[in-house]
């Protein structure tokens, strides 16, 4: 089973490919539970970056934390060892921005609730941050920043009421903290919503504006999405039309994996970022069974029978997902995830299998 070509962005479950460094031109990662964990950098992240670079592809950054301008982020990755500028990143304050630059006139005031990233980004497009009303904005746009408080949020309820249209950065309803999840965007985005009845349009992840923007701004013609998380990165990939790599070194476990909604499901799985140069073998049905390279299961009254475990923890977990992916809702009993975990630990008890 040798994969020659990438992944077919349209394969509604695991696709295959040949080793990412070889057949992509730009690979967009995601940075918590991709390149870094709270303050430290995922083991090996730094080295698989430089060498995918060394390799020939464009690495960026894409994320959907608004609060710190790229070259904050570019700084925080090179002190993590990942030589970065701040062109290699793009954030959701820059998508938004470039989106409202597009439908306003050069020099709008724009309300801004949020702070730096966001003063930052629609500045760099020509517009104008304003934090009131009395400066008689054309726009309001809501980005994260801890320092958010309720003058802001009624400031900006005071501009959705009076028919602004209004932007969030994106809706992530946590942000992680040392201390565990703390309110994100998508809480603050809440208070306005529900003081307003008003939905707004959204740039970062899970839409596809900020994938467009990485896209476009690196001439892209063979992308691929790297992500730890469903519901953002995975799901943004499958809105933008490309593919999406899953690796587990963030908040997705096996558990999740296998429960993942048709909209949020990877085409393709790796350990770490050290997936970049391994080769994806696709999962394949025959007999009843599911076969990736030398691992095999079946499905027999919602109990997962391991026929072959194959010698490669991941090869069984493609092939235990591509079998549960396949019933007719789709979801995992939370039997078959706990027996897979420890198949999956037996098999590998260094590996990222359990969350």
């Amino acid at each position: 089973m040798t994969m020659t070509g990438p992944a077919d962005p349209h394969q509604p479950g695991l696709s295959g490919s040949a080793q990412p460094v070889d057949v992509y031109d730009l690979a967009l990662l995601d940075l918590d539970g991709v390149v870094y964990v709270g303050p430290d950098a995922v083991p090996g992240a730094a080295e698989a970056v430089a060498n995918a670079r060394a390799a020939g592809l464009h690495v960026a950054f894409v994320t959907n934390n608004a609060s710190r301008p790229p070259d904050t982020v570019a700084s925080h990755l090179t002190e993590l060892g990942i030589q970065t500028g701040p062109d290699d990143v793009v954030n959701s304050a820059q998508a938004a921005a470039t989106l409202l630059s597009r439908r306003l006139p050069a020099g709008s005031a724009v309300l801004v609730v949020g702070g730096e990233g966001l003063y930052r980004a629609l500045e760099a497009v020509g517009l104008r941050p304003v934090a009131s009303m009395d400066d008689e904005p054309r726009a309001v746009v809501q980005g994260f920043s801890p320092d958010v408080g309720w003058r802001l949020l009624a400031e900006g309820t005071r501009a959705v009421r009076a028919g602004l249209p209004w932007m969030a950065t994106n809706t992530d309803l946590t942000v992680p903290t040392p201390y565990g999840p703390a309110p994100g965007n998508g809480a603050l985005v809440g208070v306005i919503r529900t003081a307003t009845g008003v939905t707004p349009e959204v740039a970062g992840k899970p839409q596809p504006p900020l994938f467009r923007e990485a896209v476009q701004r690196y001439g892209s013609r063979c992308p691929l999405v790297v992500g730890d998380r469903l519901d953002t990165d995975l799901e943004g990939a499958r809105n933008a039309g490309l593919p999406g790599l899953l690796v587990l070194t963030g908040v997705t476990g096996v558990a999740e994996l296998l429960a993942a909604d048709p909209g949020q499901r990877p085409h393709l799985l790796a350990r770490d970022l050290r997936g970049l140069f391994e080769e994806h073998p696709a999962p394949e049905q025959a007999d009843g069974a599911w076969r990736c390279r030398d691992a095999e299961v079946r499905l027999d009254n919602g109990r997962l029978d391991v026929i072959n475990t194959g010698d490669n923890a991941l090869d069984l977990l493609r092939a235990a997902t591509a079998a549960v992916w396949a019933t007719s809702d789709g979801t995992a009993p939370n039997e078959i995830a706990q027996q897979l975990a420890e198949q999956l630990d037996a098999m590998d008890p260094s590996g990222p299998w359990r969350r």
